[in-house]
């Protein structure tokens, strides 16, 4: 093969490569959806992406890399339409902008089922749930420190508090009534949150 075979070759494998990647999380996440995860095999993913779990095999190790790695893909494309945690210099209009469009994302079925299956599992397997946290959960969480840390700095909040503490009283109940499913899941409901968070972390008369 010559130079120039070679260039015009590299961008079509590069296309059926991403193709393949991208058939593979579809059919992950669609089976952890349906199946659930016990249920979910490196064999199922394969037949239904229609490529060989050899395919598979070559870019991860392991049934939970496949999903942790569609999760984070299916995280990604969420985030053009979800925005990260703005600094406008309101820290109460820039929570309840960003835990609406969480609302939307955790009803959203195409994202709701395969994290339901994914975060059942984790209850029960401590080493998926530690990969879940450390790849997923902890990076979205550091995003909410790093807001209240702009926000304690600027005098919106008092000072001394703990950030991650401070995080779970915003993110704790919303995710607690989805799992739950102990009422619904609304707008009104992610900015009352905010409202009452902040009530406790504002600086003290």
């Amino acid at each position: 093969m010559n130079e120039n075979q070679a260039h015009t070759r590299t961008p079509d494998a590069g296309r059926r490569s991403e193709r393949s990647r991208r058939a593979i999380y579809d059919a992950a996440l669609a089976l952890v959806s349906e199946a659930g995860y016990a249920r979910t095999t490196i064999e199922g993913i394969a037949a239904r992406a229609g490529v060989g779990k050899q395919t598979i095999y070559r870019w991860w190790p392991s049934k939970a890399a496949v999903l942790l790695d569609a999760f984070l893909d299916l995280g990604e494309q969420a985030t053009e339409t979800t925005p990260v945690i703005p600094d406008t210099g309101d820290l109460a209009a820039d929570l309840k902008l960003v835990l609406r469009a969480t609302v939307d994302e955790l009803t959203n079925p195409a994202f709701e089922a395969p994290t339901r299956a994914l975060t059942a599992e984790g209850v029960v397997d401590p080493a998926l749930c530690a990969l879940y946290v450390e790849r997923l959960l902890n990076p979205s969480l550091q995003l909410y420190v790093d807001r209240l840390r702009s926000a304690e700095a600027a005098g919106e909040l008092r000072p001394g508090i703990d950030h991650r503490v401070a995080v779970e009283l915003f993110v704790g109940p919303l995710t607690h009534r989805w799992m739950l499913r102990t009422l619904p899941l609304t707008h009104e409901y992610a900015d009352t949150l905010v409202d009452y968070a902040l009530g406790g972390l504002s600086p003290r008369a």
